[in-house]
């Protein structure tokens, strides 16, 4: 689809396309409560709460007040509908401010002040220096003589370096006051979110031009939200307004992401939904029996003689209103409430500020930091991520001959600075081509100095290398550049850009020389994509030799080369160039092919290496994280020996003998497979053995493995803890992520730049760092930091504190809930089966709104060992990648504490309370001060560090209960009137506490003493050694090295086949079988608790502590 953009014709664009009225508000004062319901009650969990409120409205069934479901139901709902309100009203701030900001703008040929929302398409918009940009332009005129003007594109992708942006060629030379009667047509494509490619064309009408056909790239336009910089003043066509431009097309709301512990409290949720429907039935059957056999013949019990037809659902209703509460109503809301103080502790963490820039760590997703703490495989970028992204000019191989070798500086060496001085014809070319061949700005200070403005940092190095050998790169005006060689200033004319792109792996320039008027093809990129095009005859052995050699050294390394072109030559191909980026559909593959005609027969002029140091204490991170049984995979677009020296330098792999690298390559499906088999055998072999076994492999077969052997590579990708993927694409890093994702590992990846986006959207979770590249990678990403080392900080506290407490508030939050429901199901052996309620109604609302909530908030607070402790044993963390804190088993043992401490409450308050000696709210009152007082101990016993907050919220909570018991006791109508001043007189009230406290602890502290002294886990001798305040060496394996036989387990091998952990002992109530991780999917059989299985045995050895 096309839109053809009128320019300065009101009438032709105005009703055709929107305005720039910018909306980000989800919501309108008429739709705000319908659609927030519908948002809300679209989840199963609401939908389920709310058929429970609707039917205890039915008096005849319900067993309590109404009020003890709607109101904690309505409570809720207000409060996620208050925090959407107040989110979206922030956003309608926001757009009101930006919609009436001022605006110059072009109406019938006279400039007019009007609101920034009132702009439409075809209007020419007039921008001074420092306005932001209202909408996405196409610049036709600059105060520059030479059509440039600067822009800040930071609000965009992050990047602070000011970019040029260049008016089109037919719009140069006309005069100030013409720009206000222009008229002409602009044809570009419909909306789209690419904030780097606009294909377009511009004509203008008679009698500016005589329609021709000019064409547009984003080099033309200005985009919106971007800053106009050191320009006086600039005017464009508004193309694209309010909600349709660039980037208002990128905003949106990303796709949520389920945790693991989500998913987990998803099957456990369902299952006691299905426990509770089983209870449910069983007592209805029990309820409609008892009825009929013994109640009809109660002189106290009137039925009436012709029943109702639905008699028979009377009772099993009454007790599906009874059971409910089995899934706690607040868990969501807790969850919600918690996870996002998660989020908090990261952006407040001091220790994850880099001092260099001031930038902080930020969590830009609160809801999967519980996520961090299960991480098994690290997919990481290289430049920028790994390094500093600071390139250095270092070394290069001129025309055969090696600079720098001995000095380790090319810059230093005499023999170059020689060649330079004696006019060598290659050096010469060489420098001229480093100069001129980049997208660089030089920018000139008051005291005449020189600094240079660069996209790429390998561009700067270049010409700050050249500049020091007195090729020095002085001015760039318009399309013609001045070079200062030796004092003599040389001028050359661009006259072609052939731009750099990932699939080319190289730029091109066609210039001029404007002296002697000799056309050349300057060109730079990759090995690969520079010396196959070499010129018939021209050796290049020497050259892949220097390229190998400084891959060796860890330098990155660009082949340089030139021709020079034939006047017709070039004319022929710039006709053919000039239609291919006039088409609007496939432009970039065209232009690509027009280039290929034209980059061949290159005279090879030498390599240039690059030097880009690791960041610092990137080394030490990775050994850390891989003592956490974390798996790495290194994805980049350098050369294979480049990457693989980076790996070695920085732990990804050992060294030999201990390590060993096994490389895949080949250009040909035949030939990628007898790789990949011989690799795989490899990989069989020395699973059992203790060595560190890496696979390396290439884009291009990666590409074919990807295509056409993915289950054996996917095989070789669980066998190998350690991959580096060299010269691979954005797309290629997002396909290796899914993989992985798709035989079930929690993956997290990590980069720096642009081209990793696709990447970090793909992981489950995505990490960002704030680097020289811009901010497009940390703002896609669900953290970001400011260097690489804050990673493990990022994943061994924050993310190990934050699935420990949110496993402790889930299990905790259904413990609670089953208290309570078994006391009432006990109660109902005793009261006729009838569905009866032992509790009033203010009770049970209070008990989950307020008893229970407050002391389990605060265990955000809690630590189970020290920061300290923590980052010196990584190896701990498995407990939290097998999801040893949650997981069937825990839950099975909380369920089970939760029905003995219904059993202790139930029996005591009944035998201390019933049977005539008091009434049956008194004995309810009891039991629920059974229920507050063991949960106090409980939550005391679980918590392991205190603070203040904790004591407060802890004891405070439970002095709280007899405040509001008290003043409900002093209102007649509440039901409770008096009770709790006769309870609080009685000494046996205060025995019963007491025995209720002994009978229900006791056993449960035994327990726990005799697993904490005599089966103690490896984090409880690291408590023990914290409170004894003596170290601890080594902690051994975590996990029991038993290896199963893996040819079994690949046999049966298939992509979506799930993954499991070995098991590990974790002391809590039971002895805990393996952890299954994963929720239900489609075309999963629909089992909570699947049989534990294994992809491969490798795991044990991935775990060890190295």
């Amino acid at each position: 689809m096309k839109r053809y953009v009128y320019i300065n014709d009101d009438e032709l664009s105005q009703d055709v396309y929107c305005d720039n009225r910018v909306s980000n508000r989800k919501y309108t004062l008429l739709n705000f409560l319908p659609k927030n319901l519908w948002e809300q009650f679209s989840r199963f969990m609401n939908q389920y709460f709310l058929l429970i409120a609707c039917l205890q409205l039915w008096p005849l069934i319900t067993p309590v007040n109404p009020a003890s479901t709607w109101g904690p139901l309505i409570l809720i709902f207000a409060l996620s509908a208050t925090k959407e309100a107040w989110d979206d009203y922030n956003r309608y701030l926001s757009d009101k401010k930006a919609n009436e900001k001022e605006v110059w703008v072009v109406k019938q040929g006279i400039k007019k002040h009007i609101q920034a929302q009132d702009i439409h398409v075809g209007n020419i918009v007039w921008l001074r220096e420092n306005d932001e940009v209202p909408c996405d332009l196409v610049l036709i005129g600059t105060s520059e003589a030479q059509g440039l003007c600067y822009v800040e594109t930071s609000a965009l992708d992050g990047e602070t370096d000011l970019k040029t942006r260049v008016i089109p060629s037919t719009c140069m030379g006309l005069d100030f006051e013409l720009l206000h009667k222009i008229k002409g047509v602009i044809e570009c494509s419909n909306p789209d979110k690419d904030i780097t490619r606009f294909d377009a064309n511009l004509r203008l009408f008679p009698p500016f031009i005589d329609n021709d056909i000019c064409p547009l790239t984003i080099k033309n336009t200005i985009l919106q939200s971007c800053y106009l910089r050191n320009t006086e003043w600039a005017c464009g066509v508004a193309v694209y307004t309010g909600n349709e431009t660039k980037l208002g097309m990128s905003r949106g709301v990303p796709e949520p992401k389920l945790t693991a512990v989500d998913a987990m409290i998803d099957r456990l949720t369902g299952a006691i939904f299905i426990f509770q429907i089983v209870v449910v039935i069983v007592l209805g059957i029990a309820g409609n029996v008892w009825r009929d056999a013994e109640a009809r013949k109660q002189w106290y019990v009137r039925y009436p003689e012709e029943a109702p037809w639905y008699e028979f659902l009377i009772i099993p209703l009454r007790f599906e209103l009874l059971c409910s509460i089995m899934i706690p109503i607040s868990l969501k809301v807790s969850l919600d409430l918690v996870k996002s103080l998660y989020a908090k502790f990261i952006d407040w963490d001091h220790e994850m500020i880099d001092t260099e820039t001031g930038t902080p760590a930020h969590a830009a997703n609160t809801a999967i930091s519980e996520d961090l703490g299960q991480v098994e495989y690290i997919l990481t970028d290289k430049t920028g991520t790994l390094t500093e992204n600071k390139m250095i000019f270092k070394r290069c191989c001129i025309g055969g001959t090696f600079y720098g070798n001995e000095s380790g500086d090319a810059l230093k060496d005499v023999e170059l600075a020689n060649a330079v001085a004696s006019g060598s014809v290659d050096v010469i070319r060489f420098l001229k081509v480093m100069a001129i061949c980049n997208t660089v700005i030089p920018l000139r200070s008051k005291s005449g100095s020189i600094s240079y403005k660069a996209q790429s940092q390998d561009e700067e190095a270049l010409v700050h290398a050249a500049s020091q050998l007195h090729m020095v790169f002085i001015n760039k005006n318009a399309n013609i550049l001045e070079i200062n060689f030796k004092g003599a200033i040389v001028q050359y004319e661009v006259l072609d850009t052939l731009e750099f792109t990932s699939e080319r792996k190289r730029m091109s320039v066609v210039a001029k020389d404007c002296r002697s008027g000799k056309i050349f093809l300057l060109s730079k990129g990759a090995d690969e994509a520079i010396l196959p095009h070499a010129r018939a005859g021209q050796q290049t052995r020497t050259f892949s030799e220097a390229v190998e050699q400084y891959a060796q050294l860890g330098l990155r390394t660009l082949c340089l080369a030139w021709r020079e072109l034939e006047e017709d030559e070039y004319g022929e191909w710039s006709l053919i160039f000039k239609e291919a980026n006039s088409t609007l559909v496939d432009r970039e593959w065209r232009v690509a092919e027009v280039c290929q005609i034209l980059e061949q027969n290159l005279e090879i002029l030498g390599v240039a290496a690059i030097e880009d140091h690791l960041q610092d204490g990137v080394p030490e991170t990775i050994e850390m994280l891989r003592k956490a049984g974390i798996n790495f995979w290194m994805l980049t677009g350098d050369k294979q020996e480049t990457a693989v020296q980076i790996a070695l330098s920085c732990n990804f792999v050992s060294p030999e003998p201990k390590g060993q690298l096994l490389l895949i390559n080949g250009k040909t499906e035949d030939e990628v497979c007898r790789s990949l088999e011989r690799v795989l055998l490899t990989m069989r072999i020395t699973n059992s053995e203790p060595k560190d076994v890496a696979f390396v492999i290439d884009g291009w077969a990666l590409e074919i493995a990807l295509k056409h052997y993915r289950k054996a590579f996917t095989e070789l990708a669980i066998l190998s803890r350690t991959a580096i993927c060299c010269r691979v694409t954005p797309s290629q890093k997002a396909q290796l992520v899914e993989l992985l994702k798709s035989c079930e590992y929690r993956t997290l990846a990590v980069g720096d730049g642009g081209n990793d986006v696709r990447m970090i959207q793909q992981a489950d979770i995505g990490v960002g760092i704030s680097g020289r590249e811009g901010l497009q990678a940390a703002r896609a990403a669900d953290y970001s930091i400011g260097k690489f080392r804050f990673l493990q900080r990022l994943i061994l506290v924050h993310g190990r504190y934050s699935y420990n407490r949110t496993a402790f508030l889930s299990q905790y939050s259904f413990y609670k809930s089953l208290v309570i429901c078994f006391i009432q199901i006990f109660f109902s052996f005793i009261s006729g089966v009838s569905g009866t309620s032992l509790f009033n109604s203010v009770s049970l609302m209070a008990y989950n709104v307020f008893y229970t909530s407050i002391p389990v908030l605060v265990s955000v607070l809690d630590k189970d060992l020290t920061e300290r402790t923590v980052m010196q044993h990584p190896q701990i963390l498995f407990y939290c990648q097998a999801g040893r804190l949650l997981n069937p088993s825990t839950f099975a043992g909380w369920f089970g504490r939760s029905f003995f401490h219904a059993i202790v409450v139930f029996v005591i308050s009944v035998h201390a309370y019933a049977f005539e000696r008091s009434e049956m709210e008194e004995m309810s009152l009891v039991a629920l001060s059974g229920c507050i007082w063991l949960q106090t101990f409980v939550v005391t016993m679980e918590t392991n560090s205190f603070t203040v907050f904790q004591h407060l919220a802890i004891w405070g909570n439970l002095a709280g209960f007899y405040v509001i018991n008290w003043i409900f006791s002093t209102l007649p109508s509440s039901g409770m009137y008096t009770i709790m001043f006769r309870l609080c007189r009685q000494p046996a009230y205060w025995i019963t506490m007491l025995v209720v406290v002994g009978a229900g602890m006791g056993p449960v502290l035994a327990l726990k003493y005799f697993r904490y002294t005599y089966r103690s886990s490896k984090i409880n001798i690291l408590q023990q050694a914290e409170r004894l305040g003596g170290p601890i060496l080594s902690l051994g394996n975590i996990e029991p090295q038993q290896p199963r036989p893996l040819e079994k387990e690949i046999a049966s091998l298939s992509i979506a086949q799930p993954k499991n952990r070995n098991s590990v002992y974790e002391p809590l109530l039971s002895d805990s079988p393996p952890a299954n991780r994963r929720s239900f999917g489609s075309g999963v059989p629909f089992d909570f608790f699947p049989s534990q299985s294994r992809l491969s045995s490798s795991y044990s050895r991935n775990c060890k502590d190295n």
